[in-house]
């Protein structure tokens, strides 16, 4: 493999974990406003389209098997 594709790699690697955690990190906030009864706020529904969003990029990485 020569070195671009090396790069592009590891780079895609970079972002699909960073794509996952930001993922968990989301709808571990969202259980705590949940849980507080702050279902309704204008931070969960921030949070909601935000995990939406990265929902779908992750669901993409698994529709090309990546």
């Amino acid at each position: 493999m020569d070195r671009e594709k090396e790069r592009r790699l590891e780079a895609f690697e970079t972002m699909y974990e960073a794509v996952r955690a930001e993922y968990d990190r989301i709808l571990k906030r969202m259980e705590i406003l949940k849980g507080d009864g702050r279902n309704k706020s204008a931070e969960y529904k921030e949070l909601l389209g935000r995990k939406l969003t990265y929902g779908r990029i992750l669901d993409l990485y698994n529709i090309y098997d990546l």
